[in-house]
Order: C-alpha cells, then sequence, then structure tokens
C-alpha cells in the first residue's frame, strides 16, 4: 500500500477493483465503511461478480475477468479527453514533458525490439532523450509529438467507450458513469483511492494491470496525498514481509536485485543499481545502492566481507534464469531437481495446473515439508480417491515432514498490508515436537556447515564463512534476527552533516538507514527495516494510537517501512512551495524553515521547496513515470491482451494479429501449451476467489469454519445454469483442459453474462479453499482446473481467468 489502511477513511471515492475488500479483508474494510458514514465517500466496485463489497457499493459496473487493461485504459483516454486531470499535478511531479527517443515504436500491439524467436523485448529504445550533460530532454509546452504526454494520449485513444463495451462487456453508459465519479478527483479538495488484491495480480498481464492503476491515480494528483494511494491488500502478512526481505527468487532483501549470471563484476552491478539522477537538482535515492548492499552483505558475512573481495560479492548465486515457482515445477516435471524444501507452502494446491506439480514432486528424491498443518503436499503420495489419485509404489520421492510452530505460537514481527512491522508475542505452547521456522533452518545449516568442514565439497566458502552470531546458534531468538535487519554500527560513525561529531557508537542500533555506509562500516538484514529496532528499543512493539493531527496518523503505533512513513511520496500532497494542495488533509508542510506534519518527510526536514526536488525520490527522474522506460518486460505503456485462455480467441484491440492475442512475452513452457483450451471445447469464462469463512487452506482444519463453510460450492449464473438445467445443490462436474472438480452448484444472479464483442459470454466462480486434508468435507483442489502460465514480471500464476465446460452430473 502506498497509504495505509487507517488513511482510507480520509477518501472521497473509494475504487474497489480486483478484489473483494468486504469478504477477503473484513477487518480492514471498516476504514471504508467510515469514509462512508463520515466523509459521505462514494464506493465503486468493478468486479466479474457482484461481490458482498458491491452489495455495499454506491454503484457496481461488471467486467469480463481478465481485461482490466482495457477498463482502465478507457478511463485514462476519458481523462485526457475530457481534460479531467490535476494539472498542477502532473506538470510538475510526472515524466509528461520528457521526450522519447526517436526509435521507440509501437505497431500492432508489439513494441520496438520485439525478439519472436525469444519472445522477448530488447528494450534499449524505451528510453528517453538525453543532452550533452546526460539530463533528460523535456518540452514543459507537450507540444512535441514524443513527449510522454503525446505518446500516451495517441496510445491511449484507442481505449474508447465503444471498445471498452466491446472487450470488457461492461456497459458504456456504466463504464462512462464509473469515469465521471473518478474524475471527480482530479481538483485538489478531494481525493481517491483504489483498493486491490489478487484479482489484478493473478493474471499473465497482472503486472502491467496494477501500472494503470497507479496511471490513473497520476492523472488525478491521488499519489501522495491522505485518501490517495494505489494500495495493494494483501492476503496475509507473510505476502508483505516476504517480498520485503527479498525471498522472491530473483530479489534480495529490501527489494534489492539478486546478480545474474552476466554480472560477475561487482562494480558493473552497483553501478547498474545505483541510479544517479537525470535531472538537476534531484535525489535518485538508489544512488545509496552501495551502502545497503554493503551493509547487508556485512550482515551475512561479517568479518569475510571486505572491501579487497568487493563484500564477499562472488559468494551470492548468480542464476543464469529465474528460478521461479513455474519454473521450479518446471525442473521438477523433467526430472531435473532432486529434492525440493517447501516451507509454509502448500505447494500442490497454490501452483498453477495441479496434475502438472504431482508429476514433478513425484520425480522428487526427497521433499521437505515445514509447516504446522498436515497438507495436501505433505501427504501427495497418499491416495484419496476421486479427489487424488496416487499409486505410492510408483512414487520414489521420500518425504520428510518437519512440524513448525504457527505465529501464535512464537513472539515475532507481522508486516501488514500497509508496511507497519508490529510485534506479537507468544500466546501458546507449540504442540507434540513442533520447532521454530527459524530453529528447524538453523539446525539445517548447522549440520550442513559441519558436512562441508568435515568432507569438504564444491565452493564451500560461502557456507563456512557465513556470519552465524547468535547466542544459542541452534535457535536464534526472534529479538535476534529483529535486531538484525534493523542494523549496527561495526565502528564509530560520524554524522555527515556535522563533521567531527559522533552520531552513534560501534556496537549501538542503528536509528534508520540514512546511516548505513558503504565502507564496511555497518550491518543490517534489510535496509528498508532499519530502524524498526533501535537503541530506543522495540519499535515495532510500540502501542500509542495517539492522533494529534486528527488525521489517522498514530505514528507511535508500531513502525512502518521506510523510515517510519505511512504515507509514501507524501511530498507529493504539495505544491512547488510546499504548502498542501488541501489543507484539510495536510500530511507534511513547508513553514519556511523545515517541512512539518502528520508523517515523516520524505528527504531532509530542511530541505526547501525551492531547491527543486521532486517528491519521487526514488525514481532518478525525482518524478513519477507514465512511460516506465526499461522496467516492464511488456513495454513501457500497458497495453491490453486476452488471458491465454479467451472466450474470444482473438484479441479485439489486433484483430488481424494473432501474435499479440495473448501477452507476446508471458511465462510460458512450450510443454504447457499443449494443456491451453480453447472456446469451443471449454465456453465459459472462470475465476478464483476466497471466502470470509476460510483464510486459504489453514482454517479447514479449524471445526468451527469448517461447520460454518462445509462444502466445496462452485458459483454458476441464474442464466447459465437454466440453459445448463442446473439448480442449486446439483452436483456439477466443472472441468478444464488440465482436469476436473467435483462440487455443489450455488445457483446466483451475482454473477451475469456479459455481451462481449457481440457474444455471450458467462463466468464461473470457484472458491480456492477446498482440498481433502482438514475437518471440513473433502473437496477437489481449485488448481486442478488452472492454466500453468505467469505474468512476465512477477510470474505471479494466471488464477483469476481461464476457460471450463460445467456439467450436471
Amino acid at each position: 500500500m502506498t497509504n495505509h489502511w487507517v488513511d482510507i477513511r480520509n477518501a472521497d471515492v473509494i475504487l474497489v477493483m480486483g478484489g473483494n475488500a468486504a469478504e477477503a479483508h473484513p477487518c480492514g474494510f471498516k476504514w471504508v465503511v467510515e469514509a462512508k458514514a463520515h466523509r459521505g465517500a462514494r464506493l465503486v466496485v468493478v468486479d466479474p461478480r457482484y461481490t458482498r463489497t458491491a452489495s455495499v457499493a454506491d454503484y457496481y459496473a461488471p467486467i469480463r475477468t481478465g481485461t482490466d487493461i482495457a477498463f482502465l485504459g478507457g478511463v485514462i483516454n476519458y481523462l485526457l479527453t475530457t481534460n479531467q486531470i490535476q494539472h498542477e499535478y502532473v506538470k510538475h511531479y510526472t515524466d509528461f514533458s520528457f521526450i522519447v527517443r526517436e526509435d521507440f515504436a509501437f505497431e500492432n500491439g508489439l513494441y520496438s525490439g520485439y525478439d519472436a524467436a525469444k519472445r522477448a523485448y530488447d528494450r534499449s529504445t524505451w528510453e528517453y532523450e538525453f543532452d550533452e550533460t546526460g539530463y533528460v530532454k523535456a518540452d514543459e509546452t507537450l507540444s512535441h509529438p514524443r513527449c510522454v504526454y503525446q505518446l500516451m494520449k495517441n496510445h491511449f485513444s484507442r481505449y474508447t467507450p465503444e471498445m471498452v463495451e466491446k472487450i470488457c462487456g461492461t456497459p458504456r453508459e456504466k463504464f462512462l458513469h464509473v469515469c465521471e465519479i473518478l474524475a471527480s478527483t482530479a481538483v485538489p479538495n478531494r481525493a481517491g483511492t483504489v483498493l486491490y488484491a489478487l484479482g489484478w495480480t493473478h493474471h499473465s498481464i497482472g503486472s502491467q494491470i496494477i501500472r494503470t492503476g497507479a496511471m490513473v491515480q497520476l492523472l488525478l494528483g491521488n499519489i501522495g496525498i491522505s485518501g490517495g494511494g494505489v494500495n495493494a491488500l494483501r492476503g496475509h502478512s507473510n505476502i508483505q514481509g516476504l517480498t520485503d526481505l527479498g525471498l522472491l527468487s530473483e530479489m534480495l532483501p529490501g527489494y534489492m536485485e539478486l546478480p545474474w549470471e552476466n554480472e560477475q563484476d561487482y562494480e558493473a552491478y552497483i553501478q547498474h543499481h545505483a541510479l544517479k539522477p537525470l535531472r538537476p537538482n534531484q535525489l535518485s535515492y538508489y544512488q545509496n545502492y552501495r551502502a545497503f548492499f554493503v551493509s547487508m552483505m556485512k550482515s551475512w558475512w561479517g568479518d569475510t566481507a571486505t572491501k579487497e573481495n568487493n563484500w564477499a560479492y562472488d559468494y551470492l548465486p548468480k542464476p543464469d534464469k529465474t528460478y521461479d515457482l513455474i519454473q521450479n515445477v518446471e525442473s521438477m516435471s523433467q526430472g531435473k531437481m532432486t529434492g525440493y524444501v517447501c516451507q509454509g507452502f502448500n505447494m500442490i494446491a497454490s501452483a498453477p495446473n495441479k496434475a502438472k506439480v504431482f508429476e514433478g514432486l513425484c520425480k522428487l528424491k526427497w521433499l521437505v515439508i515445514m509447516d504446522p498443518l498436515a497438507t495436501e503436499t505433505s501427504e501427495f503420495w497418499k491416495d484419496f480417491g476421486d479427489y487424488h489419485k496416487a499409486d505410492s509404489s510408483k512414487i520414489q520421492t521420500e518425504v520428510f515432514r518437519l512440524p513448525t510452530t504457527c505465529f501464535a505460537e512464537e513472539n515475532g514481527s507481522v508486516v501488514s498490508s500497509s508496511r507497519v512491522l508490529q510485534w506479537h508475542w507468544k500466546g501458546a505452547e507449540p504442540p507434540g515436537d513442533a520447532l521454530g521456522d527459524a530453529e528447524i533452518m538453523s539446525n539445517l545449516f548447522l549440520r550442513l556447515r559441519e558436512r562441508y568442514r568435515s568432507e569438504g565439497g564444491a565452493w564451500s566458502e560461502p557456507i563456512l564463512k557465513l556470519n552465524w552470531p547468535y547466542a544459542n546458534p541452534a535457535s536464534p531468538t526472534p529479538e535476534e534476527l529483529a535486531k538484525e535487519y534493523n542494523g549496527s554500527a561495526l565502528s564509530d560513525l560520524e554524522d555527515p552533516r556535522s563533521p567531527g561529531k559522533l552520531a552513534v557508537r560501534a556496537g549501538q542500533q542503528l536509528a534508520g538507514f540514512s546511516q548505513l555506509r558503504d565502507d564496511g562500516s555497518t550491518a543490517s538484514g534489510c535496509w528498508v527495516f532499519c530502524g524498526a529496532w533501535t537503541e530506543a528499543g522495540n519499535m515495532m512493539a510500540r502501542r500509542d494510537n495517539s492522533d494529534p493531527t486528527n488525521i489517522g496518523q498514530s505514528l507511535g503505533w508500531a513502525w512502518a517501512w521506510p523510515d517510519n512513513r505511512r504515507i509514501l511520496y507524501n511530498r507529493a500532497s504539495c505544491d512547488l512551495n510546499g504548502q498542501p494542495f488541501d489543507p484539510s488533509r495536510a500530511i507534511v508542510k513547508w513553514d519556511g524553515k523545515q517541512w512539518s506534519g502528520a508523517d515523516v518527510i520524505d528527504y531532509e526536514k530542511d530541505e526547501a521547496p525551492s531547491l527543486g526536488m521532486g517528491p519521487f525520490i526514488m525514481n532518478p527522474e525525482g518524478v513519477a513515470r507514465f512511460f516506465a522506460r526499461a522496467r516492464m518486460n511488456e513495454g513501457p505503456f500497458p497495453e491490453h491482451y486476452e488471458p491465454f485462455e479467451t472466450p474470444l480467441g482473438f484479441n479485439p484491440l489486433h484483430p488481424d494479429h494473432p501474435e499479440v492475442t495473448n501477452n507476446p512475452v508471458a511465462r510460458v513452457f512450450a510443454r504447457d501449451r499443449k494443456d491451453f483450451g480453447t472456446a469451443a471445447e471449454f465456453p465459459y469464462t472462470a475465476t478464483t476467489y476466497r471466502l470470509t469463512e476460510h483464510f486459504h487452506f489453514w482454517t479447514k482444519h479449524a471445526r468451527l469454519n469448517a461447520i460454518i463453510q462445509p462444502e466445496q460450492f462452485v458459483e454458476i449464473g441464474d442464466e447459465l445454469a437454466n440453459e445448463l438445467r442446473i439448480v442449486s445443490g446439483d452436483t456439477v462436474r466443472v472441468s478444464s483442459r488440465r482436469g476436473h472438480i467435483i462440487a455443489i452448484a450455488l445457483v446466483t444472479k451475482r454473477i451475469q453474462p456479459l455481451r462481449v464483442d457481440g457474444r455471450t459470454v458467462h463466468t464461473v466462480g470457484v472458491p480456492l479453499h477446498w482440498g481433502y486434508k482438514g475437518l471440513a468435507k473433502p473437496g477437489y483442489l481449485a488448481n486442478t482446473l488452472t492454466p500453468s502460465v505467469g505474468d512476465a514480471n512477477t510470474q505471479t500464476p494466471e488464477f483469476k481467468s481461464f476457460l471450463v465446460k460445467v456439467e450436471k452430473v
């Protein structure tokens, strides 16, 4: 979330799209209710289903799943053509005026640099033009044909209300009414927020959907303001925390990037990421990348990481490709993976195409499961009848189940959607032989290290010299780990703004990431978490909910990254003179000498607005980007591509170009293409979703949850049910090219058919919580139906849009 949960109450317009906050985030949804009750906020829901969120909305518009870019692109076109944008904001705080290279091009759904054989782009032309000093060329009049404003206006001109209706199935008048409501926030005294969840991310174009939503908010001036933002509602704290701590296969902690195989040179790696300012007087905070990286390496390898060995840079693995979940399953299924550690993850229920996952697990030599519960993955080798057929006599995999504690059985921190790290305390002792994850992993590491010491092994140095400074090496405490990811001074640190003045003594905890150094004098396991446990103590354990400005900014409650800032880019809430665009929702303000207000300012308190520093300090431009340069794999502007299983069979934007029916650079393996279905065989679109009564796959093990939502069902619109002669309570088979599930039919008016390009498209809803382990009635895994294809940037599977057939059993 760029903002935070409580700040939702400050919005005048709330768009819920790609999520169902009332049902999937019921505690946080109270702030939506409060905004409606106390501000008269208008709640708009755009969703394929009439959800519980839609039931309390002021306006609901239906949409075909997988077509969000077309809808949001239409909103962008509407805002530009009607000139309903926050002009002062976009002029000064975005790249509207920047000029793009002359050889950049877009034609027939493809950007310049596309290589069809590699299904990838050479992105070198996706760049601004620069002058002889290295700064971006700009045209403040916005008349240059290659300035971002003109290119963007031309790109989205195709997304007319008629095209939106043709692609999305959203009636033209409904789409335009949503546009009118959103456009009402283009003025400084109104704010609009966007709430989304997996309904945006679980697509082969998911990252670009989110980008399009962010572009809408930038046009309206809704980023960096109270009541604004683009706010991802996480399903649970592990999702936010794992990305913060770099547990994605290509990431390092704090959103730094793991070097690739072709990045053997340390200096070249640093220069690639330590981005220099592209305009005068800009900060480009990632200039400090070296300090973040060196401090992390000192945390990991201690005294072994030195300037002479490039801070142990050679110790880091440098993969030749992304070893994400989809790649791992592919490697397993090809017999190219020996073993797998599955920690806190029900893989056979959560990875796309359950049949392929099962095939892969059967070819492993060993599988380690770390989980509090017996899961479908830990018992994938057992036969569960119709729900899961397996012949253990033909499965070679040796399975080790290591029972872990759950979060309530240990101290530690959780990270909410709003980037808040909140400490929690143990509520119960774990049962049986369960151990904490850190203790299990420590014991595994210590045994592996001893084997390397006693027996040797290829490239043992990174393991033998790993820093392991815990009082009990076999069982690091959560407190030790928290202090480690915060970081400490390894030698006395001088205050850079007051030479000769001591800022931090050796051995003390750091106060924030601005104290990190690139000379090896500081250590920090995760730079964005620096400040969470300082010399003042555990900031995450604070429980001061006072709100002196009455705007929902309780800075004493726990701690938020970065730097306890609650609203990112908050300098953008003020004009060029540092005065709030909307004084009634002031977050920060320049008083002539320094910045003050309800939140922590993005940069130095005495940085005068007259110096011209932009509010988007993480970007080298100092402003927000409409043109993504060479950052997104599909292109610098979002483009609508159909789901890989499309009910249309073509892209209405490019009907004569089948090569751009789907995302041309999406994550898909050749062998998986045979598993894609067509509308001729599987005529209905399906989407997965969550229910309030269950939490992922956990609560089917809880008796009360199993009672209130006991049995697997699928949701079918009444018109489709009438066609198929199905009534509520009937048993139905829902099948895709990958397999089938059998469930109870819930016939409802909440899913209505849509007219898409002259044809009727029906949608089937598939809740994802069931399986064959737990106390709820056994059911089928929903991912039995879903295809193995992922987003080109994050590799997130396309769970939200696929084709099925429905039959009465």
